[in-house]
């Protein structure tokens, strides 16, 4: 009976101790930011399949690096009152449909939000009918791609850069489907190209060939705290560990960064 009379004359003080440790745990590692990703399942299938592998490794680098991550398939969650609660938003396979999808994102980058898209997600055309994402996405209009999925080698344009690095100058990127812009983003003044497929890879494709050009894949325009990746065709795409280096370090670059240059 003495025994449990001190433990109980000492638990008060033992659950204050506990909880200022885990208070001090949390204070050690606080959430960083958060991020919003938007995907589809209703699309091309390998463009689901790469969704599928990019939420394991987005889910995974969240709890590394201390940031919440939310994900959903429901894009009017992309509105004002929503996505001004993270500072990044992310779109692994699809874009906005409506209109006011379209405004929310719009008002939401213009006032310092942050964007990190993969492959489709900057996909414009004709028929597109949304002239400030051309402009945002550096006037650049998808023109052709190569077919079927290939791998490529990319080189580094700017090797100081956060997203960039901790790369090698050249790697080999994963089975991807890569889509060519006309005009080249890099002619607009605004753009800070980071990536781009190396020449040698042309004759690039079986049925549908890149045969030349400039074909930057990572890129960001300076006016905002935007980030464009090419990659996001098939779950290949998540099996490179230098690309995988590349995606969070992007991530991590959009969610800590104080300016956009």
């Amino acid at each position: 009976m003495a025994i449990l009379t001190h433990f109980y004359r000492i638990l008060p003080g033992l659950v204050v101790a506990f909880t200022m440790a885990m208070d001090l745990r949390a204070q050690d590692h606080p959430t960083e930011f958060g991020a919003l990703a938007f995907y589809s399942t209703t699309v091309e299938p390998d463009h689901a399949r790469f969704a599928k592998a990019a939420l394991v490794f987005l889910n995974e680098l969240a709890a590394k690096e201390h940031f919440t991550l939310d994900a959903t398939t429901n894009w009017n969650a992309l509105n004002a009152t929503n996505v001004v609660k993270y500072r990044v938003v992310i779109w692994i396979n699809d874009f906005p449909h409506t209109s006011a999808q379209r405004k929310a994102f719009q008002d939401y980058m213009v006032g310092g939000g942050g964007w990190l898209g993969f492959h489709v997600a900057g996909y414009n055309d004709k028929d597109t009918q949304w002239p400030w994402f051309v402009e945002f996405f550096g006037d650049s209009v998808f023109y052709s791609n190569n077919w079927p999925a290939l791998p490529a080698k990319l080189t580094v344009d700017d090797p100081t850069h956060p997203v960039t690095r901790n790369l090698p100058g050249s790697f080999i990127s994963p089975t991807n489907e890569w889509y060519f812009w006309k005009p080249s983003p890099r002619l607009n003044k605004d753009i800070k190209v980071l990536l781009t497929l190396d020449p040698s890879n042309y004759p690039l494709g079986k049925k549908d060939i890149l045969r030349e050009g400039d074909l930057p894949v990572v890129w960001t325009n300076t006016r905002y705290r935007m980030l464009y990746m090419n990659m996001g065709h098939g779950p290949e795409v998540m099996s490179d560990a230098t690309q995988n280096k590349l995606i969070a370090d992007g991530l991590m670059w959009l969610g800590r960064a104080k300016t956009v240059k």
